[in-house]
């Protein structure tokens, strides 16, 4: 099945069209023949693709958990509350979704760690949310980062934050990560959370370092009047871009709508519906297979199956289908 390149719109009819994007994967992962000196690729494939080669995911995040208003030329640092996990030689870092850290939680650690952030930042904290610290970068504005979406579940000695044109930035950066570690080791809340048998809470991560004036949005998105999707990122391309914003898909409206889902495919017999019933006059699906950017529209023609047995009536593409072809 090849899905079409070109719409069947005329060139003076602007199609219908639903934009859907899947999340992609690092097409690497440290091998034996890695070394430190390697740099990964910075930010996962849709993070590249959203926000441009520098990734600069921390002031959009802000925008889309504040109402902050943000100097598009300040450049600003994401922290995050975070387990890392011992096995024989090395950390594995846990995800966020890994570790259920409660709104509370995240308070207190963060009113414990508040004075030793600030003092190193030399700045105050811009928001806080309860996965998320925002503050201005300060002296750590040149380092290298990686979000935790990008190295969860892996050693972190290839994911921790690196010098690039300034030396000792990713040390001070260990060193203020130490004593923070050292500081919650001691404090309530992990004395709380070991007793329910949660993992404790026992570094601080930073990523996502950057500026708004470095997003470089894609077409497709700008030439959307809607985005949906419960990740944060999504609402603050929303915010830049002046466009609304839904965490969920509403049934409606889905032409010109822009959408990146936790189950996309739960809404495909939705999509395939609205193509069959001249709602929508193509679909267009993005992926990341090896971490390269691939897009494919389809129209109604495309949704059926091809089959040589042509008495037999034509059944629809499942989702399956479509996401390994």
């Amino acid at each position: 099945m090849t899905a079409n390149s070109t719409s069947p719109q005329s060139a003076q009819s602007k199609p219908r069209r639903f934009t859907l994007m899947l999340p992609g994967e690092d097409a690497y992962d440290i091998d034996e023949e890695s070394t430190l000196e390697d740099r990964p690729v910075k930010g996962l494939p849709h993070e590249r693709f959203l926000l441009g080669n520098l990734v600069p995911i921390a002031p959009v995040l802000l925008l889309g958990q504040s109402t902050e208003t943000i100097n598009p030329d300040e450049v600003i640092a994401c922290l995050q509350p975070v387990h890392l996990h011992p096995t024989r030689d090395h950390l594995i870092l846990m995800g966020q979704n890994q570790i259920d850290l409660t709104a509370t939680e995240s308070s207190e650690l963060l009113k414990a760690a508040l004075p030793f952030i600030e003092e190193d930042f030399e700045n105050p904290i811009l928001f806080k949310g309860q996965n998320y610290w925002f503050i201005p970068a300060g002296p750590f504005a040149s380092l290298d980062s990686y979000s935790v979406d990008q190295a969860h579940g892996r050693n972190i000695d290839w994911w921790m934050p690196r010098d690039t044109n300034e030396t000792g930035i990713a040390k001070r950066w260990r060193k203020l990560q130490n004593e923070i570690q050292m500081l919650w080791h001691i404090g309530s809340v992990n004395e709380e959370r070991e007793q329910r048998g949660m993992p404790s809470i026992n570094s601080l991560w930073i990523s996502g370092i950057g500026k708004l004036n470095d997003v470089q949005t894609p077409e497709v998105l700008k030439a959307s009047c809607h985005l949906y999707g419960p990740h944060p990122l999504l609402a603050g391309l929303a915010r830049i871009l002046n466009i609304p914003h839904s965490n969920q898909l509403s049934g409606h409206d889905l032409a010109g709508a822009f959408a990146w889902l936790e189950q996309a495919e739960t809404i495909w017999p939705s999509l395939s519906s609205a193509l069959l019933n001249n709602e929508l006059d193509e679909l267009l699906i993005i992926d990341f297979p090896n971490g390269k950017v691939r897009q494919r529209r389809f129209t109604i023609k495309d949704l059926n199956k091809k089959s040589w047995a042509f008495w037999k009536k034509a059944e629809p593409l499942t989702w399956q289908e479509i996401i390994s072809s």
